[in-house]
C-alpha cells in the first residue's frame, strides 16, 4: 500500500474474530497474515509468506526466545519427573496446622513457584487438596488461590515464562532494543496493577481477611457442613476427569484434533502422573536458586538479568546434580528434557505467528492508520486505562493471554508513542490484561489447570473466583485513571 487506509484493519479484525471463533490464536495469527498478504498482492501472496517467514526465523530474538523457552520447559519437565517439584509441596502442606495456615501455605507455595504457572497450578494444587481437605476448606477456594498465585506471579517476576515470552515481543517491535527485553519489562512491573491486586487480595483471602463472597462463599458453608461436592458440581455438569474439561477438550474428545494449549497440558499432566513420588526437596530447591542466582550474577545487574546464560548454567549444574545422586540416567534426562522442551512448542509457535504478523501489518500501513486517525483523539494520560479495559475484554473472550498481547503491541504501541504516552505504564497496562484474562476465562489454559490440579469442577472453579477477579480488575482501572487524572 502507498498511504495507510482503513482496509489495513481487516487483518487484525480477521484474527480477534477467528481467536474468539475457534480459541486458536496460532491459526488465527496465520490467517491475519495470509489475509493481508493477499490484500497486498494476490499473485505473489505464497513467495510473501515464504520471504518473512524465512526473515522471522533468522531473527535474533526469535532464535533467544527458542532457546530460553525451550530451556525453561527442560528445567521443568527435570523438577517435575524427578518427584522435586511435588516434594516441595509436601513441605509445604506439613506446616499446614489449620485452616487459615493451610490456605496461607498454598499461598506461599504458590508464589515461591514462580517459574511457571503450568508448574505452579499442578504443583499446588496437587500438593495441598488433601491438607485443605482436612480442614474443611472448599476446593473451590483451594483452585482461586492456586490460579491467583499461578499467571499474576508470574507476570511480576522477571525470571519466568511469562516475562521471557513478552521481553521478546518487546523487542521485536523496537520497544527494547536487542537484548534488553526483560530490562523493559521490569521497568513496567510497578504498573502492572492487575497482578499485583489480585495477589494482594488472595492473600487477604488465606488470611482470612476478606470474607467469602457470593458462590464461594455457598462453597465454603458446603464443605463445612460435611457436603463438599454440594457446590462443585453444577446441574448436568460432570465430575472432572484426569483430561481437561474446558469447551474446546470437550470437543476434542469427539473430534480428532487438540489446541496448542492443551497439548502442552497434557504433557505436562503426563510427567505428573510419570513422576518420582518419593522426590527430595532439595532436587527441586537446588534448582530454583541456582536460576534466580546464575540469572543475577551471569547478567549485567539485577536489573538486567541474563535469562539465556542463567537457564544455560542452571540446567549444566542440575544434570551433573542429578547425575551424581544417579535418579536418572544421562539417556532418560535428554529424553525428559526434550519432553520438556516441546511443551513450550505453543509458546514459541505464537511468538513466530506474531511475529509473521507484525511484518504483514507493517507492510499494510496499519500503524501509521491508526496514529493518524486515532492520536487527535487519544490522550496520553487516559491511554493506559482505555487499553486495559479494551484487551481484558478481548483476553477474557478469547482465553488466550499471549496470543492477544502478540496482536495488539504492533498497533497499542505505536500510538502510544505517538501521543506520548508513559511506555512501561501501557506495557502494565497490556500485561495487566493478559494475566486479567488468563486468571478469569472460563477455559483460559490456566483456570483450566487450577481445577485440574485441585480436583475441582471447571465451571464451579470458574463461577466462584470470577467476583474476586472483577473486583481486583475493576481496582486496576481504578487505578490507571488516577494516574491519569
Amino acid at each position: 500500500m502507498d498511504s495507510p487506509s482503513a482496509l489495513s484493519l481487516i487483518p487484525p479484525v480477521v484474527v480477534m474474530a477467528v481467536a474468539i471463533w475457534l480459541k486458536r490464536p496460532i491459526l488465527a495469527l496465520i490467517v491475519g497474515a495470509v489475509v493481508g498478504l493477499l490484500m497486498l498482492s494476490p499473485t505473489n501472496s505464497l513467495s510473501n509468506f515464504s520471504e518473512i517467514s524465512v526473515k522471522v526465523m533468522q531473527d535474533e530474538t526469535i532464535g533467544w526466545l527458542i532457546l530460553v523457552c525451550g530451556g525453561f520447559g527442560a528445567l521443568i519437565g527435570l523438577l517435575i519427573h524427578t518427584g522435586g517439584a511435588l516434594a516441595f509441596g509436601r513441605l509445604g502442606s506439613q506446616l499446614a496446622t489449620g485452616p487459615r495456615s493451610s490456605m496461607f501455605m498454598t499461598f506461599m507455595l504458590g508464589v515461591i513457584i514462580f517459574v511457571d504457572d503450568y508448574l505452579n497450578a499442578l504443583t499446588v494444587g496437587e500438593a495441598m487438596k488433601r491438607v485443605t481437605d482436612k480442614y474443611k476448606i472448599s476446593r473451590q477456594k483451594l483452585a482461586y488461590i492456586v490460579d491467583s498465585t499461578a499467571a499474576p506471579i508470574c507476570v511480576i517476576i522477571p525470571i519466568s515464562t511469562w516475562a521471557v515470552f513478552f521481553g521478546g515481543l518487546l523487542e521485536d517491535n523496537d520497544i527494547a532494543d536487542k537484548g534488553q527485553g526483560i530490562s523493559v519489562y521490569i521497568q513496567a512491573i510497578p504498573y502492572m496493577f492487575y497482578p499485583w491486586l489480585a495477589v494482594l487480595m488472595v492473600m487477604l483471602v488465606a488470611l482470612k481477611l476478606m470474607p467469602d463472597l457470593g458462590p464461594m462463599k455457598k462453597a465454603e458453608l458446603a464443605t463445612q457442613q460435611g457436603n463438599p461436592y454440594e457446590c462443585e458440581l453444577a446441574e448436568g455438569q460432570p465430575k472432572m476427569t484426569s483430561t481437561s474439561t474446558s469447551p474446546s477438550h470437550q470437543a476434542s474428545q469427539q473430534m480428532p484434533h487438540h489446541t496448542s494449549d492443551e497439548f502442552a497440558m497434557h504433557s505436562i499432566e503426563e510427567e505428573f502422573e510419570g513422576s518420582n513420588r518419593q522426590g527430595k526437596v532439595h532436587n527441586f530447591a537446588v534448582p530454583m536458586l541456582s536460576l534466580i542466582f546464575f540469572t543475577i550474577v551471569l547478567g549485567n545487574s539485577f536489573s538486567e538479568p541474563d535469562v539465556l546464560k542463567g537457564i544455560i548454567a542452571t540446567l549444566l549444574l542440575t544434570i551433573v546434580y542429578y547425575g551424581v545422586q544417579r535418579l536418572m540416567s544421562i539417556s532418560e534426562m535428554m529424553d525428559v528434557m526434550m519432553n520438556g522442551f516441546k511443551t513450550m512448542l505453543p509458546a514459541i509457535s505464537t511468538v513466530i505467528a506474531a511475529f509473521i504478523f507484525k511484518d504483514v501489518c507493517d507492510k499494510l500501513l496499519l500503524p501509521q492508520y491508526v496514529i493518524d486517525n486515532l492520536s487527535p483523539y487519544m490522550t496520553a494520560q487516559m491511554l493506559p486505562a482505555l487499553v486495559f479495559v479494551a484487551m481484558a475484554v478481548l483476553s477474557f473472550a478469547t482465553g488466550s493471554s499471549w496470543g492477544i498481547f502478540a496482536v495488539s503491541i504492533p498497533i497499542v504501541m505505536p500510538l502510544a508513542h505517538a501521543v506520548n504516552a508513559d511506555i512501561p505504564l501501557v506495557i502494565g497496562a497490556l500485561l495487566s490484561a493478559a494475566s486479567f484474562g488468563s486468571q478469569a476465562c472460563f477455559y483460559s489454559d490456566s483456570t483450566v489447570l487450577a481445577a485440574q490440579g485441585s480436583g475441582c469442577n471447571l465451571i464451579s472453579h470458574a463461577v466462584t473466583q470470577l467476583p474476586y477477579c472483577l473486583i481486583a480488575a475493576a481496582l486496576a482501572f481504578g487505578g490507571f485513571v488516577l494516574l491519569a487524572l
